[in-house]
């Protein structure tokens, strides 16, 4: 007679359809974040901008 089965866990290889979505995942957060941090410098821009325009700033040109 055979001893007890033991139930032992399996390694399998790595999965490409997880791995695709992981990626995926990673790539539209990473995105995201470049998106917002290049929306907020565009933001800054366009209020320096529209400051300049109105006279309310000057810009002076730096001597050597």
């Amino acid at each position: 007679m055979a001893g007890p089965r033991i139930a032992h866990a399996t390694l399998k290889g790595p999965s490409v359809v997880k791995e695709i979505l992981i990626g995926i995942a990673l790539g539209i957060t990473a995105g995201s974040v470049w998106k917002m941090h290049h929306w907020n410098e565009q933001r800054k821009v366009r209020a320096f901008y529209d400051l300049l325009d109105k006279g309310e700033i000057t810009v002076v040109a730096a001597e050597e």
